[in-house]
């Protein structure tokens, strides 16, 4: 089954889109922001409020059965990253604060002379909290420079920058901002030779292609559920020997064992119990695509973001096909066809008529719902010179379509 057949059953389920605005349908192209959520979702945060809303360890029924499907969860997002080992995933409040928590454990070994790597493509959740805790170490911050014409990374510059010195490299997997997906493997493997642990940011890249841990090499990664159609939780993996061997900063009733010694303070339980639904209403669409039911979760998982890749690929070389027949609008990021395994379906945008918030605004009044700024990619947006306005971000996500990119187009000739 091929997923554009699926597309109005997938639409039906996320109650969202029904919306209108002044009499336009609502065109939800604010996904890496935030996604929308299917009505499973919704159900399984209601039916955890109702049925065993419960604080976790105790010897009662609500408590027990409110640890089994927490349990559930864990086992749910280790298949959505790849890995075997449950209690190697972390649940938080968001991925800055999770990833604020981690560098302050591991700069604890930082010391003057050491360093680190940061990317100046990333989500300034994966920069400032390292840079921070290298002053705090008096550390060194070296930086991935980038190629701005194309906005991707200059690898030349992370190996000159790369030594036995390096202590972290931290890098997205792709951009929140203009959608360049990263080399993370190779990334990684240096970093590894180099003797430098490694941490990923994938929150821009788990809605739209298959997480994979094992496969990136990494030691350590993050990622937000909200961004992959769940409820708003952040999630921390790392390896096994790094989290048991690292220091925890937690209260002291708080366990010693994984994955409780991270999990600082009582969890988002609903939060939680709903990234599980958003992870297996992601499986059920491997199921029904593939036509096989009996698949494992990673299984179903690899068949549907293998389709969402696809789908979205063409919905978003469509949009930069059309939006470079309009003289007024400049796309950063990579617009050569050959290269399109190399983004994913996010762009941004300046116009040459229109500042990005007035853009933004007339694009909302037609239904329209995309962001301007600098989407906490400050990094990146100082180093194209487009502080402090920013740029318009449209950003598709696998329950968008091509009427929609279309309506888009349209709408933009308006103002071109």
């Amino acid at each position: 089954m091929q997923f554009a057949d699926l597309i109005s059953n997938i639409r039906s389920r996320f109650p969202a889109l029904a919306r209108t605005v002044n009499g336009h349908p609502a065109v939800y192209f604010d996904g890496p922001g935030g996604t929308q959520v299917p009505q499973v979702v919704i159900d399984a945060v209601s039916d955890y409020y109702s049925r065993c809303n419960a604080n976790h360890g105790g010897v009662f029924a609500t408590s027990s059965e409110s640890d089994t499907i927490l349990d559930e969860a864990h086992q749910a997002v280790a298949d959505f990253l790849g890995t075997d080992d449950p209690n190697t995933v972390v649940f938080g409040a968001n991925m800055t604060t999770l990833t604020f928590a981690l560098s302050r454990s591991l700069s604890r070994s930082w010391k003057p002379g050491d360093e680190i790597i940061v990317s100046r493509l990333d989500h300034d959740a994966n920069y400032t909290p390292w840079v921070m805790a290298a002053q705090d170490a008096g550390a060194t911050v070296r930086h991935i420079e980038i190629n701005t014409k194309e906005c991707t990374l200059n690898l030349d510059s992370f190996r000159n920058v790369l030594s036995d010195k390096t202590k972290l490299v931290a890098v997205g997997c792709a951009s929140n901002a203009v959608g360049t997906v990263n080399p993370v493997r190779d990334i990684c493997n240096l970093s590894q030779q180099a003797g430098a642990l490694t941490f990923l940011d994938a929150v821009h890249f788990s809605p739209h292609a298959l997480v994979d841990v094992q496969e990136f090499g990494c030691d350590f990664l993050a990622c937000s559920a909200y961004k992959f159609f769940g409820p708003h939780v952040g999630i921390l993996w790392g390896r096994r020997e790094h989290l048991e061997s690292l220091p925890a900063y937690k209260v002291r009733p708080a366990p010693d064992d994984l994955p409780g010694k991270w999990m600082t303070g009582t969890q988002n339980h609903e939060g939680i119990v709903g990234t599980l639904a958003a992870i297996d209403y992601l499986a059920g669409l491997g199921r029904t695509l593939s036509r096989e039911s009996d698949l494992s979760r990673r299984e179903a998982l690899t068949h549907a973001m293998t389709a969402i890749q696809q789908y979205e690929s063409d919905l978003i070389w469509h949009l930069i096909d059309s939006l470079q027949g309009l003289q007024s609008i400049r796309i950063y990021g990579i617009t050569d066809p050959t290269r399109r395994a190399e983004r994913l379906p996010t762009i941004s945008v300046t116009h040459s008529k229109r500042d990005p918030e007035s853009l933004a605004s007339h694009l909302g009044s037609r239904g329209f719902f995309v962001w301007h700024g600098n989407f906490y990619a400050q990094p990146l947006t100082e180093v194209l010179d487009l502080e402090p306005r920013g740029m318009v971000r449209v950003g598709l996500a696998h329950y968008n379509t091509r009427t929609e990119v279309d309506r888009l187009i349209e709408t933009l000739k308006e103002v071109d």
